[in-house]
């Protein structure tokens, strides 16, 4: 009937659908691994503002009728009454009871701690338990342990995105350069990767942590030289496969050069292994980075880790609130990402697919 408003085949299932939305609703049919892409995300999200969220400065402040804004500009502590021109501490006592008395108030971050903030005003020695003002405890440096989490949960995140996507990157190329061309390329290549995957990439680690200043930087860069081979494996078998169909001998018939049916017409076809080891490539960078702070190869010291906390667990057997929340966090996080593995490996698998 003309005029009439067309039926999205998104919300009607007996139209015709991509194959990109019948593995959404796939996806969305398993309800753990969906479940656990909306939390991974919210907290993946969360983490990002992290700066908000857990701070030891104020959001807002308003002081004898001005507003200030802490985390922007640094401010005296003669601003607030106090008696010092160095950087005021917005957890003194002092500060803290100037900033509410009469009209003045100041608006806190949920978690008024940053990820290197000394609680100096603890009421028990470090590392103390959980209370009211650190609500899973402090560690042995007097540090917030919420606040280490979230900041930790951060950073191996964002670490595991960046070696997933360098590794895929890698991956994804030497594994069509050997599929497609095969023949003494993929020798060579075969041979190369033999020979560097016999190397002992931890004994690498360990000497190169003694050369250079440790770094983020400098952990993604040595994890990139060894992550792309087992995903470098399945590409190659999709172009090994692909490169004998129909449509790429039709584009060669056509003159279409190398690298635009590489790219074009095989590339799109061999995905399904590279997009379904996505969450376990995530979920063994995040192992690699927590593994090197416990062994005290991985991130600047200081710097707000999972393995550095596991590593404080591991000396303060008494101070259990370290151990267990951080093994909570990190046992989570893998846990969501398999939960996610495993949903899109199912959406994806060709056998499970809607008649």
């Amino acid at each position: 009937m003309s005029g009439s408003t067309p039926v999205s085949s998104l919300t009607n299932p007996h139209l015709p659908q991509s194959p990109g939305a019948r593995a959404w609703r796939r996806f969305k049919r398993n309800k753990l691994g969906y479940r656990s892409l909306i939390i991974f995300s919210v907290l993946v999200v969360l983490s990002l503002f992290a700066d908000v969220v857990a701070n030891d400065k104020p959001l807002v402040v308003r002081f004898n009728g001005e507003f200030y804004f802490p985390m922007d500009r640094t401010y005296p502590e003669k601003t607030f009454g106090g008696d010092f021109e160095t950087a005021t501490d917005y957890l003194d006592p002092f500060i803290r009871q100037k900033l509410t008395e009469g009209d003045n108030w100041a608006i806190y971050p949920p978690i008024p701690y940053g990820p290197r903030t000394l609680n100096y005003f603890a009421k028990q020695p470090n590392p103390a338990p959980p209370s009211r003002e650190n609500l899973l405890g402090t560690d042995e440096r007097g540090r917030d342990l919420l606040a280490q989490l979230f900041y930790g949960f951060r950073l191996n995140v964002l670490f595991g995105l960046a070696l997933t996507a360098i590794g895929v990157a890698i991956g994804v190329f030497t594994g069509a350069i050997q599929g497609f061309f095969g023949g003494k390329t993929d020798l060579a290549f075969q041979r190369f990767i033999e020979i560097w995957g016999s190397m002992p990439e931890l004994y690498l680690l360990i000497i190169f942590s003694a050369v250079f200043a440790p770094s983020v930087a400098l952990l993604i860069i040595l994890l990139s030289l060894f992550g792309w081979m087992g995903l470098s494996d399945y590409v190659r078998a999709e172009f090994f496969r692909n490169r004998q169909m129909d449509y790429v001998r039709a584009a060669r018939a056509l003159g279409v050069g190398n690298g635009r049916i590489m790219w074009r017409h095989i590339l799109p076809n061999s995905m399904t292994p590279v997009v379904t080891f996505l969450p376990f490539r995530m979920s063994a960078a995040i192992l690699a980075l927590t593994s090197l702070d416990f062994l005290g190869l991985g991130v600047p010291p200081g710097t707000p880790s999972l393995g550095e906390l596991l590593s404080q667990g591991k000396s303060n057997i008494d101070a259990w609130w370290i151990s267990l929340s951080t093994f909570v966090v990190l046992v989570g996080t893998l846990l969501l990402l398999t939960f996610m593995g495993d949903a899109l490996r199912d959406a994806l698998d060709p056998r499970k697919a809607e008649k």
